[in-house]
């Protein structure tokens, strides 16, 4: 799992916009009365809520995520459902689930293998995996801002997330099994609020890009960025930041080898 130091209180002020999205990956999903569904990053708890009402008291849902800030906050808001801290490449479980979802998390998890197979270990044979992530190309531009400030200061800051095409990511998941059902890649432009949108966002979630940095090189290097990206993702009048989204969402079943296993 890609370090990332989460604040959960922020994270829902500074990017609620990720649940506000992640609402078309639940229709995505079609969560139905009584499944038993698996929430695989499931940050502070937010979806795994609107999972839980749709699939009612005869169902059983579980979000994880590998931040103990995240599920404590998870907890707090959600106390009537189940939340554990683990990582998702080393979760186990007895339980098998009718399906497994996931909404901006996948992209970062370094061991794209362990997680997979994990998934695919906890299926059902007639199961599937619904997922978003970040596509190639995601916030391509305000990473490039970034790295090109870092190196102008003597710094190599490699990328931190996993941001496939799709043919990348569905040789991932049949090499482990999975039969694509659908895979669609889209440019998705977030809107990033308030003349200090940027710096929020950079504040969530670039953590690993900056971890070098003491900080007063951090905040000069997050006001030159903020200078690179103002002529082209900045609004004065209604004092808005666009983020270069890209996403990759897909539908996976188990296919014979997982079925033959499970």
């Amino acid at each position: 799992m890609t370090d990332n130091e989460w604040d959960g209180g922020r994270y829902d002020d500074a990017a609620g916009f990720v649940t506000d999205y992640g609402d078309s990956v639940v229709d995505l999903l079609d969560p139905r009365p009584g499944e038993r569904i698996l929430d695989l990053g499931c940050g502070t708890g937010h979806l795994t809520a609107t999972v839980a009402d749709a699939v009612g008291s005869a169902g059983d849902v579980l979000g994880i995520d590998a931040s103990s800030e995240m599920i404590r906050q998870a907890r707090a808001a959600y106390p009537d459902l189940r939340f554990d801290c683990v990582d998702a490449t080393a979760f186990e479980t007895d339980e098998r689930f009718d399906a497994v979802f996931s909404n901006a998390a996948l992209h970062w998890i370094d061991d794209q293998d362990a997680v997979s197979e994990r998934v695919a270990a906890a299926l059902a044979p007639n199961g599937r995996y619904v997922a978003e992530l970040g596509a190639s190309g995601n916030v391509a531009a305000i990473v490039a801002a970034v790295r090109t400030e870092l190196r102008d200061r003597g710094y190599d800051a490699a990328d931190p997330w996993y941001f496939p095409t799709i043919g990348e990511h569905a040789t991932l998941l049949e090499r482990h099994g999975f039969a694509v059902r659908s895979a669609t890649v889209f440019d998705r432009p977030t809107d990033l609020d308030g003349p200090d949108g940027l710096r929020e966002w950079l504040a969530v979630f670039g953590d690993s890009l900056f971890a070098p940095l003491s900080d007063a090189e951090r905040a000069a290097v997050v006001a030159a960025v903020e200078d690179r990206l103002r002529p082209e993702q900045y609004d004065p009048d209604t004092e808005t930041w666009t983020a270069d989204y890209r996403r990759l969402r897909f539908v996976a079943v188990p296919g014979e080898s997982v079925s033959r296993q499970t």
